[in-house]
């Protein structure tokens, strides 16, 4: 069989390809229980002294704001007390926060139920939108709860529209054709999901954000999430969150450019990213989804079950037995990530947006002589 380093030559040999996409590539063909991850840092497990090199990156300590959030107000989240969280960066990567799992014992089933059962109802905006009838998709879970409830892996039979889902917009709604945010395609966000947001922010260092889009994605074990940078928001000095549920997947956080090799990292069910600063315009992508590395069809994690007393005050639900056999068997083979987003600066309008919007067009035009080029995007992080 082929080695590590032998694959790696192989997928080198071809010029067309740049290093963001050879390592993505090689990455979705790794087997997993093989040397083909031991490049992949994972902060959970057999993790380096603070300050010690994890392969070529120097992993390291990443300070959180203690007092920036109670421990009532984290509670109400969901949520371990900041001082008992731990965050991580990454030598050359400024801004990039990873937190493993800092949910209390049974908190990940209610965002879990969540993305499932009501974000995916209308008005909220899914994929499938675009190839069934509104009455079709307005109520997904009720749907595709007695197929999931009853579901064998080990049988083929018609996958369930909670199955076939994709993705699921938030808040104000992006627009994939034309890549941007407007006024008048917009919802109520959720606040629950909000509030989880702010207290996250907060302990970042970032008090004040305001949680206005989300997009949802929905990943079957053969799913990828192609290379791109999240720029459609206007205001990029705010980070980019992201939670990630179910089973493991692999990130790769890139560069500028696409030809600047990504560093590979294991997200786990409960793991929390957040891009600020410099990493805030990076390239990433996840190139796999992997079987949960626990051996059982669940991660350990999300075998506790919520508290049946939720204290004064949480955005959790409790979350019924009937509910969460339809969350488990969907996420025997899935994974479930939601990023947040604030689109606006603090205190600007649409309008002010539209009108830098036209003057940036306006640049853009006049540059054209110039080759100028905007890069392509993919926000669907």
């Amino acid at each position: 069989m082929m080695g590590t380093m032998g694959k790696m030559a192989a997928l080198a040999a071809d010029p067309r390809e740049d290093s963001f996409r050879k390592l993505f590539r090689f990455y979705r063909q790794c087997r997993p229980g093989t040397a083909d991850l031991r490049g992949v840092i994972d902060f959970t497990q057999a993790l380096p002294a603070p300050g010690c090199s994890h392969g070529t990156h120097k992993v390291f300590r990443s300070p959180l704001s203690v007092s920036s959030v109670s421990e009532q107000d984290a509670c109400r989240a969901g949520l371990q007390p900041v001082s008992k969280w731990k965050a991580y960066g990454l030598e050359g990567y400024p801004g990039f926060i990873f937190i493993p799992n800092p949910f209390l014992p049974g908190y990940q089933r209610h965002w879990v139920k969540q993305c499932l059962k009501l974000y995916s109802r209308k008005p909220n905006v899914c994929n499938l939108d675009k190839h069934m009838v509104p009455e079709e998709t307005r109520d997904l879970w009720g749907q595709s709860q007695e197929l999931l409830r009853n579901k064998d892996v080990n049988k083929k039979r018609p996958r369930s529209l909670l199955e076939k889902l994709r993705w699921v917009t938030l808040g104000y709604h992006y627009n994939w054709d034309n890549k941007t945010y407007s006024a008048d395609h917009y919802t109520p966000f959720p606040p629950d999901l909000a509030y989880l947001s702010e207290q996250v922010a907060a302990a970042c260092g970032f008090q004040g954000f305001q949680a206005e889009a989300g997009i949802l994605n929905y990943y079957r074990l053969d799913s990828t999430l192609g290379i791109h940078v999240d720029r459609s928001e206007l205001d990029h000095s705010k980070p980019l969150l992201s939670f990630s549920f179910g089973q493991s997947a692999i990130f790769l956080l890139g560069g500028l450019k696409r030809d600047e090799v990504p560093t590979a990292m294991f997200m786990h069910s409960g793991d929390i990213m957040v891009m600020s600063g410099f990493s805030r315009l990076l390239n990433h992508a996840v190139p796999r989804v992997l079987p949960n590395f626990d051996g059982t069809s669940l991660p350990l994690c999300l075998e506790i079950p919520l508290p049946d007393a939720l204290p004064a005050g949480s955005v959790a639900e409790p979350c019924s037995l009937e509910d969460w056999q339809v969350c488990a068997n969907y996420l025997q083979t899935a994974r479930v990530n939601m990023t947040v987003r604030q689109v606006l600066a603090p205190g600007q309008d649409w309008e002010e947006r539209e009108t830098e919007t036209t003057s940036e067009n306006a640049c853009h035009l006049d540059n054209k002589n110039n080759e100028a080029k905007r890069p392509r995007m993919n926000p669907n992080s």
